[in-house]
């Protein structure tokens, strides 16, 4: 006969359940999604493990393994007839009673009967208790069940799934670039390069010398600043002259003309006379210099001068011949700041020619107001006011290391009492005035107003200022505490992503050729991931905002950027990674040839959006390495040139590697604006001869933007060692002469993770036979192992378990997967191997195409000469 089950009096008694059948499951206390997956893991080895011996002895002992309807019902049966017994026994005895006969003495059968009584008591109340529990079980293997199922069933998602999903964010970044237009910015370069430049000037008796230095030197300053802005640019010119209340003319003024010869008889017509005491009249000068025709887009004044205003607030000492000590009390009653503030906006960059030190104080006013108005603002290190400015923090101020926005210009520089440095002083005032004019354009002309920003002045001013104003209005509270790396959980935000990252870890011989040749062969892959990051921004600019992140496999850093308003689209997203992609590829050629002392890198960028069906969102992000250090722009697109440390060898690698991508594409394209920390790029801006390659992207200024970059480059030893040709005079021309051959040296890959990228030599990268074809870096490297895991197998077939490193599927854009590696290799999913795509280029790759072309016709002439000459004979 079979046994009975045993029966259990109390909890305590019960055997312990599986670990995934205990009460506080998952879904009753909220664990993290990689709890269930370890739960569901040890769930799935107990079901596959157990034999039907062992099935059959749990189903006796444990009651969630048992049918448990069935077995209750037994229960309850097993209960009513003891009942049942017992009632008629008791029913006889109160019939005898009420015969009138004996009453029944106490018997083992009605001792029995009491004992049974209680005890099936008893029964029903642990039957019901265990229903409870069997119900509440039940209820938490159904969810554990549904977490299994679910695994299961994302590891049946097969890679035409995956493939339509890349279809799909592949559509939608089509749709997106047919329906934005690259905006034109033919023209821009002679719009914001042509300049307002006027001379304001002491003419008192003690500026005789300097006044003819400005006479001899006017012509060629004219002409050094044509020639600096490629001879497209329109220069004006006007003067101011300036005496002292009481002289006879106090004011001579000039106004703007691009007539030289003019100018220069204005300037011989000053006579320097007057001046009965040390201050002179600057500020009438000023207030006359600000009521000119201001018409171009740049705009400058220099200001050469030896002695202070009126006033003593503006001189170093009281003048004690001053005979107008209080500010306002002049003749005229005119204040420096409301000027300042119609200086600044009028956008006027000012410059002051320092001649002695007698000016020190009202260089200190405009530095004072200039970077209030977040300009970017020098002061000589020799003015005695020096260390108070550099102590001081005005509003709008801080501006980062080499950092050059829209942003005006104020500057003081050392004119002495030679006059060999005024030409070179004015021109290099002039032409940085136009890059940060260039600068707000630029930001301008991406807002769709739908007009030509530098046809009409009011418009673009109007244009700039409302740009300026929006970036500036809205402030994101950012991130006070420094980032807790090793906390996974002080990253208290999960974003389920999903998007394209560049396959920019493969590069061969013909990498670059390819993707200079068509945006198709800038190749993505499909990228899913999980996102851990800060709710709370730690930066932010004038349109997107940085948090801090991890990746749910990886102890990398990362950050994640989104935009404050309306933002970009995946579309835009996509430009800006396949544009640092390129961006890659050509560093690899630049260091291959340059070796590391001047190497050069390009951070990698992901573009995402939140997974469909999850509730992250289905905003548009990006997700970067996190570099850490002192952010340096080195150039942007618009012509500036970091001059702050000219030897320094990291500025000095990114203004050849701008000049190197212009000459190595035979003028197709020209990376500029190169900014990061040292060697380590972001945010680069490539102008394209062709205007529908990345045309998303509204610094792409075409044409205008190599304009831009030779009007102020400069070769340095390492466009000379590259053997580099191109230079302004060529863009003037447009009759070009490009270095023809170019060496294939393959000894340079990037890190296989495609959220790593980094560049590294082929002798320091790290590989193994378990990754054939990947390399990797050395953070990278020791991630495969540490992140290996023991999963289950889900394929059907005896029970068996793999080991899977989920940081290489990560890397590569995928989930982890549930195949063994055997069932993977039978239905072609496994990624584990690649084959290595480096192939031999061919003679016309090597030497260029025109070499090649010129040697197959001269080869033909050849021939051709040799065949007459036998006829000829």
């Amino acid at each position: 006969m079979p046994s009975r089950p045993p029966t259990y009096h109390s909890g305590a008694d019960m055997p312990a359940l599986p670990p995934y059948l205990v009460s506080s499951s998952m879904s009753r206390s909220g664990a993290s999604p990689d709890d269930i997956r370890s739960m569901a893991e040890e769930m799935l080895r107990s079901s596959l493990s157990r034999n039907p011996s062992s099935n059959s002895s749990s189903a006796t002992t444990v009651l969630p393994y048992s049918n448990t309807p069935q077995s209750s019902t037994r229960e309850r049966s097993g209960a009513g007839t003891l009942s049942s017994s017992s009632r008629r026994a008791s029913l006889r005895s109160e019939a005898s009673m009420m015969r009138g006969g004996p009453m029944p003495s106490p018997s083992l059968s009605s001792s029995s009967t009491l004992a049974t009584r209680s005890t099936s008591s008893a029964t029903r109340e642990r039957l019901r208790k265990a229903e409870m529990k069997v119900a509440e079980l039940s209820r938490d293997v159904e969810k554990e069940r549904a977490v299994a199922d679910r695994l299961k069933r994302e590891a049946d998602s097969s890679a035409t799934e995956a493939k339509f999903r890349e279809l799909q964010l592949k559509r939608e970044v089509r749709a997106s670039g047919v329906s934005s237009g690259r905006r034109s910015a033919a023209g821009m370069f002679k719009a914001v390069c042509s300049t307002d430049l006027l001379f304001l000037m002491d003419t008192t008796g003690s500026m005789s010398n300097h006044i003819k230095a400005a006479k001899d030197q006017v012509r060629s300053i004219m002409k050094d600043i044509k020639l600096a802005f490629l001879n497209e640019a329109e220069i004006r010119f006007a003067v101011v002259g300036y005496k002292d209340h009481g002289d006879t003319p106090n004011i001579q003024f000039l106004d703007f003309t691009s007539n030289v010869d003019r100018v220069h008889a204005f300037l011989n017509s000053l006579v320097a006379t007057g001046g009965n005491d040390e201050p002179e009249d600057v500020l009438g000068g000023l207030r006359q210099a600000l009521n000119a025709s201001w018409k171009q887009q740049t705009r400058c004044i220099v200001h050469i001068a030896d002695a202070p205003p009126h006033g003593h607030k503006l001189q170093n000492n009281p003048c004690k011949d001053d005979r107008y000590p209080n500010v306002g009390y002049c003749p005229h009653g005119i204040t420096l700041e409301p000027m300042l503030k119609q200086m600044i906006g009028l956008s006027i960059n000012y410059a002051l020619l320092r001649i002695n030190s007698s000016t020190d104080r009202m260089a200190l006013a405009f530095h004072e107001a200039y970077s209030t108005a977040s300009a970017d603002c020098v002061l000589l290190r020799s003015n005695q006011f020096y260390s108070d400015a550099a102590n001081y923090t005005y509003p709008g101020s801080g501006l980062s290391k080499g950092n050059v926005k829209g942003s005006l210009l104020f500057e003081e520089a050392e004119l002495g009492t030679t006059f060999s440095a005024l030409r070179h002083l004015i021109v290099n005032m002039v032409t940085s005035s136009a890059s940060r004019t260039a600068v707000r354009v630029s930001t301008a002309r991406a807002k769709p107003t739908g007009k030509n920003l530098w046809s009409d002045l009011a418009t673009t001013l109007g244009a700039i200022g409302e740009d300026h104003d929006e970036g500036d209005a809205e402030d994101t509270r950012l991130e006070t505490v420094p980032p807790m790396w090793h906390l996974r959980d002080w990253f208290n935000e999960t974003l389920m992503v999903e998007g394209f990252s560049p396959d920019v870890v493969r590069h061969d011989a013909n990498t670059l050729n390819d993707m200079m040749a068509h945006d198709d062969n800038i190749t993505m892959g499909i990228t899913e991931l999980t996102v851990h990051k800060r709710d709370q921004p730690f930066a932010q600019g004038a349109l997107r905002v940085a948090f801090y992140a991890r990746t749910a496999a990886s102890a990398n850093r990362y950050v994640v950027k989104s935009f404050k308003r309306g933002g970009k689209r995946l579309a835009h997203l996509a430009e800006d990674m396949r544009c640092q992609a390129l961006c890659k590829a050509f560093a690899l050629d630049f260091n291959a040839l340059l070796g590391e002392e001047h190497s050069i890198d390009f951070i990698v960028t992901t573009c995402l959006k939140g997974k469909s069906g999850t509730d992250s969102g289905d905003e548009c992000l990006s997700l970067e390495p996190f570099i850490e250090g002192t952010y340096v722009k080195y150039n942007n697109n618009c012509g500036f040139v970091n001059k702050d440390n000219p030897s320094d060898r990291f500025c000095q690698a990114a203004q050849a590697f701008s000049h190197f991508t212009f000459e190595r594409s035979r003028g197709r394209f020209l990376v500029s604006d190169i900014q990061g920390v040292e060697n380590i790029m972001t945010d680069p801006v490539i102008h394209t001869l062709d205007p529908e390659r990345f045309k998303l992207a509204d610094a792409n200024l075409g044409k205008d933007g190599f304009k831009f970059f030779f009007a102020t480059h400069t070769c340095n030893s390492i466009c000379t060692k590259l053997g580099l040709k191109t230079n302004a005079a060529m863009i003037m021309s447009g009759k070009y002469q490009f270095r023809e051959s170019w060496p294939s040296i393959y000894n340079n890959v990037c890190c296989s993770n495609k959220l790593c990228g980094k560049i590294m030599r082929l002798s320091s990268s790290k590989t193994s036979e378990k990754f054939a074809g990947y390399h990797w870096c050395d953070i990278c490297w020791s991630q495969l192992r540490s992140s290996v895991v023991k999963l289950v197998c889900l394929d059907p077939g005896p029970h068996h378990e793999f080991d899977v490193s989920r940081f290489f599927y990560e890397s590569q854009g995928r989930s982890t997967p549930r195949r063994c590696a055997t069932h993977r290799e039978k239905e072609g999913e496994d990624i584990t191997m690649t084959e290595s795509r480096t192939r031999t280029r061919t003679r016309t790759e090597v030497v260029g195409e025109n070499f090649w072309a010129r040697l197959k016709s001269a080869k033909s002439a050849k021939r051709e000469k040799s065949v007459m000459s036998l006829r000829g004979r």
